[in-house]
């Protein structure tokens, strides 16, 4: 059967190529997929430094990932896909904790001050708060973990990753990106990951041997065995609707034309209502504004050194240190390579401060200064510094985020055959494994004859609203 259905998606992260490898199995539909990068993967990509594959920041495959969608990887990666153990350490009060958090590892390592104040925080909270109208980030955790944990982790944590007070931020963040909310939780967490209970899986990660970008890289190449027309380096100018549909994209510098009957986006849902022609109204536009990201430096230090610490990545809280996080990406895939490891610094900002702009050397030295603080000095030659920007790391929920999602997430769905999913085209804080179960969805929404089940969609999409970031 020679295809028939014209379908476009916007971006080569997991999410579209998931989706375009899906309905490529299916005769009805000739796919194209457009990514205005050279690489596929987005934010899940990565790149090889000094002979060791490194990713954009840390990653890990979530052993919560779907059955088939866990089948599928597993069948294109092969022995190549790992199972690792977690093995990271998060500073608090100046201690080392191990993470995932281990119940006799919290009771020797952290103070005793602030073990009591856990504990009178627990007492307390057999009275407890009740929600509210006028609940925040804060005031759900604060209820659900106590003063002490919130006030010591949780909170400064977030001010250094979003940029936002935790009162300013909406209580979604709390419920979408803390995924041990209570005490409770917490404590079942601690001890299923010590005792390996229920699952062989508890505290473990899957990870490709040649980095996480090598999940897309599989999709990829399964793609283009399959006919997919993928098309690096070519962004994305317009998308034309006509009557109230979708009928064409328009990319390139010489703006070609692709012809489509559906096209399904992966790319951030402001710059796709701005591409829109004709253009949306201005309160769209402005709501298109109003919504925000948090950009990422990743800051690469390239060590004369076997290894640097036995860890996978240290987590910082604390406000004396800048960064939020350090992985070692040679102790992810096992790499061998003498005499060479990379240290990958996370560092949160926006793009309107100057620090977004500031030269290599000089972002090198505020890890350097970051990591001799933590206890953590570097004391081999750093043969080399590389930067990394991400423009798009992390939605914002600020207290009105909503009402502006809302507003953008309608502009779109009244656009026949026009469909957002993943991270970005949901603005949604989650893990690989979601975007891909969310790309399975929307292809398997899209029937042979050409239409979309709309109502089957809507319930997918209730069914993402639970998704619960995995750390």
């Amino acid at each position: 059967m020679t295809p028939s259905i014209p379908v476009v998606i916007l971006g080569a992260g997991p999410a579209g190529l998931g989706a375009a490898l899906r309905l490529a199995t299916r005769p009805p539909f000739a796919v194209t997929v457009v990514e205005r990068n050279q690489l596929v993967g987005g934010n899940a990509g990565g790149f090889d430094l000094d002979g060791i594959p490194v990713d954009f920041g840390s990653h890990r495959l979530h052993p919560a990932c779907a059955p088939d969608i866990l089948a599928d990887i597993r069948a294109m990666l092969g022995p190549d896909l790992l199972l690792r153990p977690r093995h990271g350490r998060i500073r608090l009060r100046r201690r080392w904790i191990h993470f995932p958090l281990r119940p006799f590892d919290l009771l020797a390592r952290l103070p005793p001050s602030f073990m009591a104040g856990v504990l009178g925080d627990t007492i307390k909270k057999v009275a407890g708060g009740r929600p509210n109208g006028n609940d925040t980030f804060a005031s759900v955790l604060e209820r659900g973990l106590g003063r002490t944990i919130c006030h010591e982790f949780y909170f400064p944590y977030a001010q250094k990753i979003w940029g936002v007070a935790p009162n300013d931020l909406d209580p979604t963040q709390a419920q979408r990106r803390v995924s041990a909310g209570s005490i409770g939780k917490l404590v079942r967490k601690a001890l299923g990951a010590a005792t390996g209970a229920k699952s062989e899986h508890v505290g473990r990660f899957f990870y490709p041997s040649g980095g996480f970008r090598q999940i897309s890289e599989a999709y990829y190449r399964a793609c283009v065995e399959r006919g997919v027309d993928v098309r690096l380096g070519c962004p994305v100018k317009s998308i034309e609707v006509c009557a109230g549909r979708v009928r064409a994209v328009t990319v390139g510098d010489n703006e070609a034309a692709l012809h489509s009957s559906f096209v399904l986006a992966t790319i951030p849902l402001p710059a796709l209502v701005r591409m829109v022609k004709p253009s949306v109204p201005d309160e769209i536009l402005c709501s298109a504004s109003a919504l925000e990201y948090r950009s990422m430096l990743l800051i690469y230090l390239v060590l004369e050194t076997d290894r640097f610490t036995e860890y996978d990545a240290h987590y910082f809280p604390e406000a004396d240190v800048a960064i939020t996080r350090l992985s070692e990406p040679k102790n992810y895939g096992l790499h061998q390579r003498p005499n060479t490891t990379v240290l990958c610094a996370e560092l949160p900002c926006s793009q309107r401060m100057p620090i977004w702009t500031t030269p290599e050397a000089e972002l090198a030295d505020i890890v350097l200064r970051d990591l001799e603080t933590a206890g953590l000095p570097v004391r081999c030659p750093v043969r080399r510094v590389v930067v990394r920007r991400l423009s798009h790391a992390y939605p914002i929920y600020t207290r009105d985020y909503r009402i502006h999602f809302d507003r953008l997430d309608r502009c779109v769905a009244d656009i026949d055959g026009l469909v957002t999913f993943g991270r970005q085209g949901l603005f949604a804080h989650d893990n690989t494994h979601h975007a891909l179960a969310m790309a399975y969805a929307a292809s398997d929404c899209l029937a042979d004859e050409g239409t979309f089940d709309v109502a089957r969609w809507a319930i997918h999409r209730r069914a993402f609203e639970s998704h619960v970031v995995e750390d």
